[in-house]
């Protein structure tokens, strides 16, 4: 009795330390908080959303727009970079008023530093999202001065939301219109935006009405596109062929309760999806992992209290770390670096 009594203690023993150790492996290569931290405390406008990051060549930079609400015509695009430790007071660097002094909201900001050009700004100017008309303004000194604002020829908006991708010679855009259904196009520019072409619409905004993709390069052949959708999950379509032809749109496994999502490729070829993992509200605000694009596990939560923590933006920077920002509440945008 005595040693079967031992034997199967030490049984249990060493099958909990395997399991241990199995745990400790698989979490060295999970996500790890490095530092999280607000842009900024106070500022001179009360609400914020839609926040973009970028790594410059002298540091990060990240925009948002921000007025008294979304949608009233104060709202602007603003601007703060990281020199050091510290990010800059937030700078207003773009409105909506026109030639004529009528003056309409900003929307969607999207930065994308190009490898040897400028730091690239794209953001809407309109009354509403399906009346709005894409813009770009550039700098060539990290955000420390901005060009004239330029408007994109008709039918080309920019990336609507999420951050362009540079495959091969040139940069792709997740697009989408708002003003027959919710519809996802791609537009690609070789240029920098000097001249554009375009997909036709890659969904039917019925069966499923979807905007705002985010892009996995899992390959340059091999083009994945994530979508905030109305059906409650995240949509789908794929690319074989290097974008010359798109599969259907189809929804995915994971939540989304019609708010946007980003993600990122890793160095060793994994995919993070950072998404409001819920049917229902803006809260959790959640991290997924994948090697394959398909199947997906959450591995880190980023906010879990209630309130609106949403509208994420996620980049790899040179050292290998991830950044992530988002809307806090309305009020701030909060800044988080993941060690992945």
């Amino acid at each position: 009795m005595g040693n079967n009594r031992r034997m199967t203690f030490g049984i249990a023993r060493l099958l909990s330390l395997i399991a241990f150790s199995c745990a400790s492996v698989a979490g060295v290569s999970e996500p790890v908080i490095e530092t999280s931290e607000f842009i900024y405390e106070q500022a001179p406008f009360p609400s914020c959303h839609a926040s973009t990051i970028a790594e410059t060549r002298i540091g990060l930079a990240v925009a948002w727009f921000g007025g008294t609400d979304e949608g009233n015509p104060d709202v602007g695009i603003w601007f703060s970079r990281q020199g050091g430790t510290n990010w800059s007071a937030p700078v207003e660097v773009t409105t909506g008023v026109q030639t004529n002094g009528q003056r309409f909201p900003c929307w969607n900001p999207v930065l994308f530093q190009s490898a040897s050009g400028p730091l690239l700004l794209f953001y809407k100017v309109g009354p509403s999202p399906s009346k709005w008309w894409g813009m770009l303004i550039t700098s060539d000194d990290a955000g420390k001065t901005w060009s004239k604002p330029e408007r994109l020829p008709e039918n080309i908006l920019g990336p609507i939301r999420a951050k362009p991708v540079m495959i091969g010679n040139k940069l792709w855009c997740g697009s989408s219109s708002e003003h027959e259904g919710w519809r996802v196009h791609m537009e690609f520019t070789s240029d920098l935006g000097k001249t554009w072409t375009r997909t036709g619409a890659l969904n039917d905004g019925i069966e499923f009405g979807s905007i705002q993709p985010t892009i996995l390069a899992w390959s340059p052949q091999r083009i994945q596109l994530l979508c905030r959708s109305r059906q409650g999950k995240v949509t789908e379509c794929w690319t074989h062929d290097s974008g010359k032809t798109f599969s259907l749109m189809r929804a995915t496994e994971l939540p989304n309760p019609s708010t946007g999502v980003d993600s990122v490729i890793l160095k060793d070829g994994r995919a993070l999806l950072v998404y409001n993992n819920t049917p229902r509200g803006r809260t959790p605000l959640s991290i997924a992992s994948s090697t394959d694009g398909t199947n997906w596990n959450n591995v880190i939560t980023l906010e879990s209290e209630p309130g609106e923590y949403s509208y994420p933006a996620m980049i790899r920077t040179g050292d290998d770390l991830v950044h992530v920002t988002y809307t806090w509440k309305r009020q701030r945008i909060r800044h988080v670096v993941l060690k992945p």
